[in-house]
């Protein structure tokens, strides 16, 4: 909705599931749209002030793992949306996942950021996922700056499914984090413990990216192996782009969880409910997949091609004290958690996260400076708990200082100011 900011007068309503006689509003078959709800923007909007735009990344309709009750592509769930900032028109809308069944979605701000592509200056917006792709379109027509493709993916055996029977692939940039599953991707620090990770996957449906959740049927199938999981890749967190050199740092996690559906009429009129499973159910209660656990990736937004990608910590101790591995040599392993980060002329800043919409063992208290063009690490401080949300700067009287939200169970969250 948009509204007088001087009266509160309401100006405009636009309608994420589109209502009778509103274009998109076909693609809640069998009348769905009359019923089923979410489909808003929880992750921030961005505003065009220029243009007069803004720019909506929706989520997913209800439910976020069975959509037997909304059949179609559901318009306008896990879509970017470019209205009128004035009218609340819409100017143009990218649907990035038909009928998501993974919850996978649009989970951070879209990001601004004025690019040279073979020679030709676009003024760009980019949406990161938590699949672990990052969309770059125009952000004045909505075309994509590089091919998307709509590729086969598989379909749904559970019953009354609607599955549709592609999805979006863009061709550049590639992906900043793993997708999908294969026997490469398990954790193998010792040839024991990889065969033990066989083990244990066997009992779980696996596939590639957009694999359908399955139905709980033990002992022969457990759920289905989600790679990234439901909260990424990435997630609110987001990334950020430096406006002199069109680098996007986007910040991932690496997780691969178990999800599965079932039926529970005592708690929900649907079909199906899902089920989330624990992260670490890998051999001594590592995670099944392979480090890095956490990542940061630098992607020249000019080219799409990533220039490089770190760890976004170091080995936890839940992978060091593991008795199996001692006198291993392990290398910096990162936690499963996304980070948030700021951009400066010369470095590039971020924590380790707070835990919260991480994964198990997720969060930690460092607070890093990197070197923006090698991901270097040039300095590294303790703060008095885990980062709990996005870092910011500001200056005075010449001074440059940063400030960061902290916060951890039995740590009132609280402000800290650092000087540069």
């Amino acid at each position: 909705m948009g509204y007088d900011v001087k009266t509160g007068k309401q100006l405009w309503i636009f309608r994420t599931i589109p209502q009778a006689g509103e274009a998109g509003n076909e693609t809640w078959e069998k009348d769905s749209w009359q019923y089923t709800g979410n489909a808003g923007a929880w992750a921030p909007l961005t505003a065009d002030p220029a243009l007069d735009y803004v720019y909506l990344p929706l989520e997913a309709a209800t439910g976020d793992f069975y959509g037997g009750h909304r059949p179609g592509n559901n318009l306008f769930s896990q879509s970017l949306v470019c209205l009128d900032a004035k009218t609340g028109k819409k100017v143009w809308h990218y649907q990035l996942i038909h009928h998501d069944i993974w919850d996978y979605d649009l989970p951070a701000p879209p990001i601004l950021a004025d690019i040279r592509v073979e020679g030709k200056p676009i003024k760009a917006v980019v949406q990161v996922t938590k699949q672990a792709f990052a969309f770059v379109f125009d952000r004045i027509t909505g075309k994509p700056v590089w091919p998307i493709e709509e590729r086969p993916v598989p379909k749904s055996d559970v019953k009354g499914e609607w599955t549709s029977p592609t999805q979006l692939f863009p061709t550049k940039p590639a992906a900043f984090d793993r997708q999908g599953y294969s026997d490469s991707i398990l954790v193998d620090f010792t040839p024991e413990i990889k065969k033990a990770a066989l083990k244990i996957v066997s009992r779980y449906k696996k596939g590639p990216l957009f694999t359908p959740i399955s139905v709980y049927d033990p002992p022969k199938n457990l759920g289905t192996l989600m790679l990234p999981d439901a909260v990424g890749g990435a997630n609110w967190q987001g990334g950020v782009v430096d406006p002199e050199t069109g680098m996007l740092y986007v910040s991932s996690s690496t997780v691969i969880r178990p999800m599965s559906l079932e039926a529970a009429p005592a708690i929900s009129d649907m079909d199906y409910v899902a089920y989330m499973g624990n992260a670490r159910i890998g051999p001594y209660g590592l995670p099944l997949v392979k480090p890095p656990y956490g990542r940061i990736t630098a992607i020249d937004l000019n080219t799409g091609d990533h220039k490089w990608m770190v760890p976004n910590a170091d080995t936890p101790s839940w992978v060091k004290d593991v008795p199996a591995l001692k006198g291993i040599k392990i290398p910096r392993t990162g936690l499963p958690d996304r980070v948030g980060m700021l951009v400066t002329k010369t470095l590039l800043f971020a924590g380790e996260g707070a835990g919260l919409y991480g994964s198990d063992g997720g969060g930690g208290n460092k607070f890093r400076a990197y070197d923006k063009a090698t991901g270097n690490i040039v300095s590294e401080i303790e703060l008095p708990a885990n980062q709990a949300g996005l870092p910011m700067t500001y200056s005075i009287n010449g001074k440059q200082y940063i400030v960061v939200a902290v916060g951890a169970i039995g740590h009132p969250g609280e402000l800290v100011a650092l000087s540069l």
